[in-house]
């Protein structure tokens, strides 16, 4: 075998190794979310805690979130292995915490409805990204253009409370996380090719972990936008 062989193989022998990391690190990361949000909903002390007195509780841990989605994701390659886990494990567990108000708004059969289609579709997306030979980095502009587009349509949503405007914003939203999901799984495939065979055992993990991380993000916003359309049935 030539050298490009050899150097062919080792790449995809490196893509799948990380992108199989990533998905155990996500799927850890959803469980805890889900254990975290059946733990709340099942003990009337935290429920008491969290949503008993006001308002406040429930943003702080949103707000907590947020910082911790972007400290992780900038200073990741910088801290420590056992840190880059702790964080995203306790962001896992703050995000389950405030998405157990799902469970007081919609059906549990939406709920599952909803889990079941964005796995589905998070599976092939996934998949496709990694097997197909078309390249969507160039995507990166217009899915954040994009983004700013539904952030803002999320807030024009909070004061025009209208049906059809809340349906077309929770199906862009599901188009767009599908989307990314596949711009993030190619993502991941740059990154193990840009370490090189040469990465450490640390950089192996912290990279799994944001690679993590992204795709996690991805996969609960398609679930959230799906369960806003699905929870219309019941």
């Amino acid at each position: 075998m030539s050298d490009t062989g050899f150097l062919a193989s080792g790449t995809k022998v490196r893509e799948r190794t990380i992108l199989k990391n990533v998905y155990l690190w996500m799927f850890a990361g959803l469980s805890l979310t889900a254990a975290a949000a059946w733990w709340v909903i099942s003990t009337p002390a935290v429920l008491q805690l969290l949503f008993g007195n006001g308002p406040v509780p429930f943003y702080a841990l949103v707000i907590g979130e947020f910082i911790l989605v972007a400290f992780l994701s900038r200073r990741i390659m910088t801290m420590s292995t056992s840190a880059a886990v702790g964080i995203f494990a306790l962001y896992s567990v703050l995000n389950g915490i405030t998405i157990s108000t799902i469970f007081f708004a919609y059906a549990q059969s939406a709920i599952f409805q909803a889990f079941a289609v964005s796995a589905g579709m998070f599976a092939v997306m996934s998949l496709w990204a990694v097997t197909t030979k078309r390249d969507l980095s160039g995507l990166g502009h217009y899915i954040f253009m994009a983004l700013i587009g539904l952030i803002i349509a999320g807030l024009v949503g909070l004061f025009f409370r209208n049906e059809t405007f809340q349906l077309l914003y929770s199906a862009a939203g599901v188009i767009l996380f599908t989307v990314l999901t596949a711009y993030d799984t190619q993502y991941i495939k740059r990154l193990s090719d840009s370490a090189g065979s040469g990465v450490g055992e640390a950089d192996f993990v912290r990279l799994s972990i944001l690679g993590a991380l992204k795709l996690y993000l991805d996969f609960i916003n398609m679930f959230l936008f799906l369960l806003r359309i699905f929870g219309r049935r019941r």
